[in-house]
């Protein structure tokens, strides 16, 4: 495959770029108030009574802009760029695509505002407030017509799975957000009781499994194959796991909420869909790692590459983890402990945020027609996102599991607080780490787009 990008290709593709902006400034902001909380548990009175600074509200604040302020949206700048380009065709309106780049912008805007500012439904995930729910579910269902409209002036007869992935995931998360939100009870966004917390869980967990994994593993399924220069091992395969992930994955959120009085039947579907993940898991990671046999000086020498071939290994730990957390007798040690918090970071940064900045990289050069500005600064951001992950995950993991067998033994909260007390302390380090990387990050792809030197390719 020549390395020789043609000139029609880098015109164009506003939609990804703006998404690539989009990402890269909200991964600084995302993780600044991710390294906020940190210290908050580090130094509690630090802040002072800042009301907009309370742990309760910059909580959410930063998991919400993980997910759709750097996350999703990184991932979308990917699947703009390959969506078209699979099927030899251009994206069906640019305009459009545009144009929900800045709804997508003012939402994430409103999102800090409203939950600064006390704003909340008070549900995991899904605190937002109703008029942004409709805004979030206007913007997937009108992105999912522009790429079905894609699809139907096609002059690629064939689909590739990394289409079916990224479309796929795009008109699901509206369906899920939709029924997770709770947007018909717009006063409240909740239902009552015990239907609530399995609503909130069916959102919650599909969150991760029918948005940012179905993204991330289309975008692997095309930057692994490309930069190896080899066919997909098994397009069979790839089917195998597509369908496999839509029937498993989207009724195992209630292993979340085992230990409260969720219909017996309920949990059991859940437990046992959650092992059953290992079947997707292991056709994608085999599907993926076969595609790469004898080819790792070349996903080594691409960076983009290099950072989605480090999210497939770590999205074999997150689904080693997560089906073992998912069983009751793990759950009485693990549940309510910092354990979750790690597994969460696993998935969320180490697997779908890997994936979304290798997948950046990849396609800058193809959008600008030039080189990254700067290959060291982007290995330096991958060594500093590696080592604040890992470091991150292994002391969270070592916390939870202090605290769940302090609780088992009936030691009460705030007895084991000062034996958090140096765990949270390396953890503010690895967060800083995670934010220096979030820096260079915006650095590298502003310049790249926008302010790079180098010669045309």
């Amino acid at each position: 495959m020549s390395t020789q990008i043609p000139e029609t290709e880098s015109q164009g593709y506003g939609t990804a770029k703006g998404f690539c902006i989009t990402a890269s400034f909200w991964m600084v902001i995302a993780t600044l108030y991710g390294l906020t909380t940190a210290i908050e548990f580090i130094a509690p009175d630090l802040l002072g009574n800042i009301s907009w600074l309370q742990f309760g509200r910059i909580r959410p604040i930063h998991t919400n802009l993980v997910i759709f302020g750097f996350v999703t949206p990184g991932l979308l700048a990917v699947g703009h760029y390959i969506v078209p380009k699979l099927l030899r065709t251009r994206l069906y309106s640019e305009k459009l695509g545009i144009f929900l780049v800045l709804l997508w912008n003012i939402m994430l805007a409103a999102i800090v505002v409203t939950l600064a500012t006390g704003h909340t439904q008070g549900r995991e995930y899904a605190e937002a407030i109703w008029p942004i729910d409709i805004l979030v579910a206007v913007i997937f269902v009108l992105m999912f017509y522009n790429m079905a409209m894609t699809i139907k002036h096609r002059n690629e007869p064939i689909l590739y799975v990394s289409v079916w992935y990224i479309t796929s995931a795009v008109i699901l998360t509206a369906f899920v957000y939709c029924i997770g939100n709770v947007i018909w009870v717009p006063h409240a966004g909740a239902l009552t009781g015990i239907p609530d917390a399995i609503i909130l869980w069916f959102y919650g967990h599909n969150v991760l499994g029918l948005l940012l994994t179905p993204l991330a593993v289309g975008i692997a399924y095309y930057v692994i194959p490309s930069v190896c220069r080899t066919p997909l091992y098994s397009h069979t395969l790839s089917l195998v796991g597509f369908w496999s992930l839509l029937i498993l994955y989207s009724h195992i959120g209630t292993h979340h909420i085992i230990q409260a009085p969720v219909p017996t039947w309920l949990k059991v579907i859940s437990i046992v869909g959650s092992i059953g993940m290992i079947i997707p898991v292991l056709v994608v990671l085999i599907n993926l790692w076969f595609t790469a046999k004898g080819k790792l000086a070349e996903i080594h020498a691409n960076i983009g590459a290099k950072f989605v071939f480090t999210g497939t290994i770590i999205y074999l730990f997150t689904c080693i983890q997560g089906p073992m957390q998912s069983l009751p007798q793990v759950q009485r040690l693990t549940h309510f402990s910092n354990w979750v918090v790690a597994h969460a970071h696993m998935g969320v940064l180490g697997f779908s945020g890997m994936i979304a900045i290798g997948g950046i990289y990849f396609i800058l050069p193809r959008l600008t027609g030039k080189p990254i500005f700067s290959r060291a600064l982007a290995d330096f951001q991958y060594w500093m996102i590696l080592i604040g992950l890992s470091g991150f995950m292994v002391t969270l993991t070592m916390a939870g599991l202090v605290q769940g067998n302090s609780w088992l033994n009936g030691e009460t909260v705030y007895r084991i607080l000062p034996q958090m007390h140096m765990y949270n302390i390396v953890r503010g380090s690895m967060g800083f780490l995670i934010v220096v990387g979030a820096v260079i990050g915006l650095y590298n792809i502003i310049r790249s787009l926008f302010f790079n030197p180098g010669e045309s390719l």
